[in-house]
């Protein structure tokens, strides 16, 4: 991944240091374990553990590799080099390649998916704050990107609270699913390593036993894991699509921060760009480009071929790096983000009480007239306003079949912006737990 879209801790995870780290631990406790069947010497097994405060030298490894066409034998040969070729002659009993490297990756997933949910923390922290500051700033909400009736800005927040809190709970499921390990050896069969191997190292790393592996951990587990991610990214692009549009020059209800010193166009001097959303646009359509080639890796030739292996080198990094950054990224959009109350109320008048007009259709139905004299009779007036400019209410005062079934005074009263409010504390308490 491209250093301008990474933030350092999620960087380290994929580095090849952090990588041999998991390799080495899982050789460690394997050897720990075989040595408590009687399989290994002791001596064998407490040598390996030599190299536990060595940085191992990557450099050799890819040297090694270079030679060998095999990532795990190159690391092999390296601890060896470390620990002395008689002690480390134990190492890897039993086991195949696909052990060490699938139970790495799936370590490295759980991993990822702790940074990010923390990140999203972040994010839903900043998204609650944001909704009980603007609990009650009105403002148009739009259907097809039209007027429709109004809503709060709170609301804005609290609904995009809610979707992240169901996808924290989505990427919480998502780590379980991928918190697995496999030390079943060739086609995982445990025919030449005890199932006692497998359990033990699961559980020095934080793992559940695969319950049956072949000679890979199966990988529909890996594509639920990324289409979670995607689904993340979705909604991030969901949050951003909102703040573009409120940005709009015509519409103007809230932008990016923008801070001194900063430039919108090279060629404009006046321009402000929702930059930082656009971008999280793009970065969300990255994420979601891991999703399909996760679901095609669940189909795998019989017992294990690798043709999963190239396209995991790559999406596990990206995506959960990108995704991490995004997520940061938008956090720092919500705390920032600049809201204009006297601009929502501006664009809600625009159109002189139309937003009202669904309440004056249901008070005539309540008054006797029928749907749809109901509905014709306020469109008619509602037209007006569209294509000449008048104000709604004067409008239908002026309406003798209007006023033939409602009062100026009942009129008046559908008018009210405190009635589209009126269960915006019981919308939150279902969202946050309180009023």
């Amino acid at each position: 991944m491209i250093p301008r879209y990474s933030r350092p801790e999620m960087v380290a995870l994929w580095e090849p240091a952090t990588k041999f780290r998991i390799w080495f631990e899982i050789e460690a406790h394997a050897c720990d374990a075989q040595a408590a069947l009687g399989v290994i010497p002791k001596a064998n097994a407490e040598a390996v553990w030599k190299a536990k405060d060595v940085e191992f030298d990557v450099a050799r490894i890819d040297e090694i590799e270079a030679v060998t066409k095999h990532d795990v034998i190159a690391f092999l040969t390296h601890l060896a080099e470390i620990v002395g070729s008689d002690e480390a002659r134990f190492v890897h009993q039993g086991m195949t390649s696909s052990d060490v490297l699938d139970t790495t990756f799936n370590i490295q997933l759980m991993r990822a998916a702790d940074i990010l949910l923390a990140d999203m923390d972040g994010l839903l922290a900043a998204l609650k704050r944001r909704a009980l500051e603007h609990k009650m700033t009105v403002r148009i909400g739009r259907s097809h990107g039209i007027h429709a009736e109004p809503v709060t800005m709170g609301l804005t927040f609290a609904r995009f609270y809610a979707e992240m809190e169901r996808n924290r709970n989505r990427l919480e499921k998502a780590r379980w699913e991928i918190a697995t390990g496999a030390i079943s050896g060739a086609v995982g069969t445990f025919a030449n390593i005890d199932p006692a191997v497998e359990e033990h190292v699961c559980e020095k790393l934080g793992l559940r036993p695969e319950p049956i592996s072949t000679q890979v951990i199966p990988r529909d587990r890996h594509a639920m894991f990324f289409a979670t991610l995607g689904v993340i990214a979705s909604s991030i692009e969901n949050i951003a699509i909102e703040i573009r549009h409120m940005q709009r020059t015509e519409v103007l209800e809230a932008e990016e921060f923008f801070s001194k010193g900063q430039k919108g166009s090279s060629a404009m001097p006046h321009k402000r760009n929702p930059v930082l959303t656009e971008n999280l646009t793009g970065l969300a359509r990255m994420v979601r480009a891991a999703v399909v080639p996760a679901m095609e890796n669940v189909a795998l030739w019989h017992e294990r071929d690798i043709s999963h292996s190239s396209v995991e080198r790559m999406i596990g990094p990206d995506a959960t790096i990108t995704l991490d950054f995004a997520l940061a990224r938008l956090t720092g959009v919500i705390d920032k983000l600049v809201i204009y109350p006297d601009t929502m109320i501006a664009n809600m008048n625009k159109f002189r009480g139309l937003v009202h007009s669904q309440r004056v259709l249901l008070a005539l139905t309540q008054a006797g007239v029928s749907r749809e004299d109901a509905y014709r009779l306020v469109q008619r007036n509602a037209m007006k306003v569209w294509e000449e400019g008048r104000d709604f209410r004067e409008e239908l005062l002026a309406d003798a079949e209007v006023t033939a079934a409602l009062s100026p005074a009942q009129i008046d009263e559908k008018f009210d912006l405190g009635y589209h409010t009126k269960h915006v504390d019981t919308i939150f308490k279902r969202v946050f737990g309180e009023g």
